[in-house]
């Protein structure tokens, strides 16, 4: 069974397809068998309204019965990261507020009236739904990471829609393609080479597009380059300092770079949860010292930069 129509790749990514395949072929992830039985046992229930708002929301009449069979079905899907959702009256509550950091982004954004976007780093698209909410036409997010893919055709089976695609693609393995407004969130800091990924997003941004980049990031006046773990999480190459955001965008060739909104990230912004049950921020501050993470490093602080590409 195919999990992604190639008619609905844009025509540049079409190419992709059958990469795109193998990757949720049965034998790709020890899991991905019984994710895909869990996604084709999903009930099929009638959808009456969709709303892409804060909480993602696919409305409907479901028997609690039916509620009950949908959350063990979906919960196959554990850990739910990004949201959150709400399908037919059941709570989808993610580890992450991520309609928080949706609201500091979007006053910040030129109009994405029908925008083609991209959502580098994508999770499971909650992020792309809020962008089809804010006008775009389409949204392509790449993500590597196969259970937030497979969470995504999970949310997508009731909504139904090919204006939102979650590829399970590294972002360098997408063809040369051009979007309206490109979107890198929490991926920076994983890159052992931070201005080539800015350098892509560049490359992939049309000429008077529009750029958002969000990153960890520490105060001045020098960047931090763990030589560990950062927070308990691995592959945390470089945090920034909010200025030195800007000067990759601006290094890259963006011009109008700028930094929108610094939030330090709190407890009730990320936190484990019955759909997300690993360790969490909680877990990552120091008992003693909570302004330091179990490391000694400044705790969790986000920034968010936006920059437009020349014509």
């Amino acid at each position: 069974m195919s999990l992604i129509d190639p008619d609905r790749l844009p025509a540049a990514l079409r190419e992709l397809a059958p990469v795109v395949e193998a990757r949720f072929a049965p034998e790709a992830h020890g899991h991905m068998a019984r994710w895909r039985e869990a996604l084709g046992a999903l009930p099929p229930l009638e959808v009456t309204a969709v709303n892409l708002g804060d909480r993602v929301t696919v409305e409907g009449a479901a028997s609690a019965r039916e509620r009950q069979r949908l959350a063990e079905l979906l919960m196959a899907f554990h850990p739910w990261r990004k949201g959150p959702f709400r399908l037919f009256g059941l709570d989808i509550d993610t580890e992450w507020r991520s309609d928080w950091k949706w609201q500091r982004v979007r006053p910040h954004l030129a109009p994405m009236d029908g925008h083609e976007a991209l959502d580098v780093g994508s999770g499971n698209g909650y992020f792309g739904w809020r962008m089809l909410e804010a006008g775009a036409r389409r949204v392509v997010g790449v993500d590597p990471t196969l259970v937030f893919c497979m969470q995504h055709l999970a949310v997508n089976r009731y909504i139904d829609s090919a204006a939102n695609l979650v590829l399970p693609l590294r972002f360098e393995e997408l063809p040369p393609a051009a979007f309206d407004s490109v979107f890198s969130m929490g991926v920076v800091y994983h890159r052992r080479d931070p201005e080539e990924h800015v350098a892509r997003l560049f490359a992939h941004t049309r000429p008077g597009g529009q750029v958002v980049l969000e990153s960890l990031v520490v105060p001045g006046p020098e960047p931090l380059r763990p030589p560990g773990r950062y927070a308990r999480m691995r592959n945390v190459h470089v945090l920034p300092t909010p200025g030195l955001l800007t000067e990759w965008l601006a290094r890259a060739g963006f011009v109008e770079a700028r930094v929108v909104d610094v939030t330090p990230t709190t407890v009730e912004e990320q936190h484990p949860t019955a759909w997300m049950r690993f360790e969490s921020l909680e877990h990552a501050l120091d008992p003693a010292d909570p302004g330091r993470t179990v490391e000694g490093h400044p705790r969790p602080v986000r920034a968010v930069a936006a920059a437009r590409k020349p014509v």
